[in-house]
């Protein structure tokens, strides 16, 4: 977690993650292989819990993005 609350995340989704947070698809279904490097340039768009659309907040030194209903993570350095 960061100073300011968000929860630190690399990239892609987490092991328990059932969403994928760039396409929205289920995490089982396909390799998402496109959606894992495009996560390496991009923050996430979907909750990887409830593939909600999240808030996206671009900063100088990095990103936050906000799902609703579990709150923010960031890449460590937003």
């Amino acid at each position: 977690m960061t100073a300011d609350g968000a929860v630190s995340v690399d990239n892609g989704t987490t092991p328990d993650s059932v969403w994928c947070d760039r396409c929205g698809e289920p995490v089982g279904a396909g390799a998402h292989e496109a959606c894992r490097t495009a996560r390496t340039l991009e923050p996430p768009r979907y909750c990887p819990s409830c593939r909600r659309r999240m808030k996206v907040q671009v900063l100088p030194t990095g990103w936050r993005a906000t799902c609703v209903e579990h709150g923010a993570i960031g890449n460590g350095t937003g």
